[in-house]
């Protein structure tokens, strides 16, 4: 007779619900929804849905398999469960530091991502001192074997990002790719929005609109919008993965972010289909190596920095920015703003908590970084306001890449823009009240001038900087910068 190992019940965190965070299919479940959790802070309304939607889906799937326990707090469930559990590594500190003051649960190491913490220890230690995503990258490939050819890049090149840097078509108000398989809400979804109505009475706050669930909240259906991208998105999203089209907010992007985040696909395995889709000829390496990159490279990349980096790595400010973020921004006020991009950005993050990397980075980042507003701040909004939003995922993209608060630790420059980068890789400027050209007047764009009085404020900070030296240079050229100066400090917290 063959012993049977008895599996202890897994605890499931609500970014933890695909079948790769069970050692057996038919390993019991503990599913916790913590009410405490949206006390603490104002999430976007969608967010909160989808969150409690997957959970509950996954719940429902499970059936007798799973204990399904709604309470105040995580202490609460487990008290009402009473037996022991394992659970893998959570992805909050917050939510780490309460594991281990549990007698009751046992914890272990960390899925849903693709290098293990030993192997990126072992990579960063050797760094000492910076740390850049292109040479995590490279390790990764190597060490997963992905998109390799007789032990170098397959095609020869390791990165193919100046291929995917296509502004949009001339003309075109969208791409020419077919949506993603549309959500159908159901009963458990009907439930949600109850609770959530119910919640908001009792003075539970949330941030943004209401509207359709937009993004899987179950396992079939992320496998299915996966599926749907790597034959139909794909071959587009490379070339203009980087672009923006004001009626286009998805582009030919996967939108899948949320549903590895929510734990529903397994990473490698979203690698893996990419990497035979360009292998089969169904997709240009380019579009293939891009995705990966953001996958194998970027969202590892800032997992691992976020435990690598101490704690207080969330409050570093190097460039001393100090502002508090304007009420029109925090509260998503989008109606408020004339700015073209900025106005249709802020709706987008309004209306579906979810809009590209670039809109977040170039439109949102980059005028945060223009004003001065404190990176911390930054990383909580983000949290809270994007479907996608956790803290590890924030941290360091918007401590270290968009706010450049550390000067430099992982990327090379700050992620600063004028209205001429928008206006090339956009079609926002067309129909704006402001002149990307324009830096001074009532015409003068506020990312134009933004710009120049941000590096006349950080030129101390920055010099040194080599990538920055010609832009710093170009600032003793512009005779009316005094007055850009000026104008922008008038503007102060003003919506553009």
């Amino acid at each position: 007779m063959h012993n049977r190992v008895m599996l202890l019940r897994r605890w499931l965190f609500a970014d933890q619900l695909g079948p790769h965070f069970l050692d057996d299919p038919n390993q019991p479940v503990l599913l916790i929804e913590s009410k405490g959790v949206f006390r603490r802070r104002a999430f976007h309304r969608q967010k909160a849905h989808l969150v409690l939607s997957a959970l509950r889906h996954r719940a429902a799937e499970l059936g007798d398999q799973a204990v399904h326990h709604r309470v105040e707090t995580y202490r609460a469930g487990l008290t009402q469960l009473g037996e022991s559990v394992d659970v893998c590594h959570p992805t909050s500190r917050r939510a780490r530091d309460l594991v281990r003051s549990l007698p009751e649960v046992r914890m272990l190491p960390p899925r849903g991502f693709i290098t293990s913490p030993e192997d990126f220890v072992g990579w960063a230690d050797e760094r000492r001192g910076t740390l850049r995503l292109e040479e995590f990258y490279r390790y990764a490939r190597r060490r997963h074997g992905v998109l390799m050819d007789q032990g170098g890049p397959l095609g020869g090149r390791w990165n193919l990002d100046a291929d995917n840097r296509q502004p949009p078509p001339s003309g075109a108000a969208r791409l020419d790719v077919p949506p993603p398989p549309a959500i159908q809400e159901d009963e458990i979804d009907e439930a949600v929005r109850r609770d959530l109505d119910r919640w908001a009475g009792e003075g539970i706050r949330f941030v943004g609109r209401d509207g359709p669930r937009r993004f899987p909240a179950t396992r079939a259906e992320a496998v299915a919008r996966l599926e749907h991208f790597v034959a139909h998105r794909l071959p587009m999203f490379g070339p203009y993965e980087d672009a923006m089209l004001a009626a286009d907010p998805l582009m030919a992007h996967s939108a899948l972010s949320s549903s590895f985040n929510l734990g529903l696909l397994d990473p490698m395995a979203a690698v893996r289909a990419v990497e035979q889709a360009h292998r089969s000829g169904a997709a240009p390496l380019a579009s293939a190596e891009g995705f990966i990159r953001q996958l194998l490279g970027w969202r590892d990349y800032v997992w691992h920095l976020y435990w690598y980096f101490d704690a207080g790595y969330r409050a570093t400010n190097r460039l001393a920015a100090r502002r508090s973020l304007p009420a029109w921004f925090a509260d998503l006020d989008a109606d408020a703003v004339g700015a073209r991009c900025l106005a249709d950005v802020l709706a987008g993050v309004r209306d579906r908590g979810w809009v590209h990397h670039i809109p977040r980075l170039m439109v949102l980042g980059n005028y945060g970084l223009q004003r001065g507003w404190r990176p911390s701040d930054l990383v909580d909004w983000f949290h809270r306001c994007f479907v996608d939003g956790y803290e590890w995922v924030m941290t360091a993209n918007v401590v270290g890449m968009s706010q450049f608060a550390d000067l430099g630790r992982i990327t090379t420059k700050p992620y600063a823009a004028g209205g001429a980068y928008l206006n090339r890789m956009s079609d926002y400027c067309g129909g704006c009240r402001y002149d990307p050209r324009r830096r001074l007047g009532d015409e003068a764009c506020p990312y134009t001038a933004g710009y120049w009085a941000f590096l006349a404020g950080s030129r101390e900070r920055l010099h040194g900087n080599v990538r920055m030296n010609r832009a710093l240079r170009q600032l003793d050229r512009l005779e009316d910068l005094p007055q850009v100066v000026a104008q922008e400090k008038e503007r102060g917290s003003r919506a553009p």
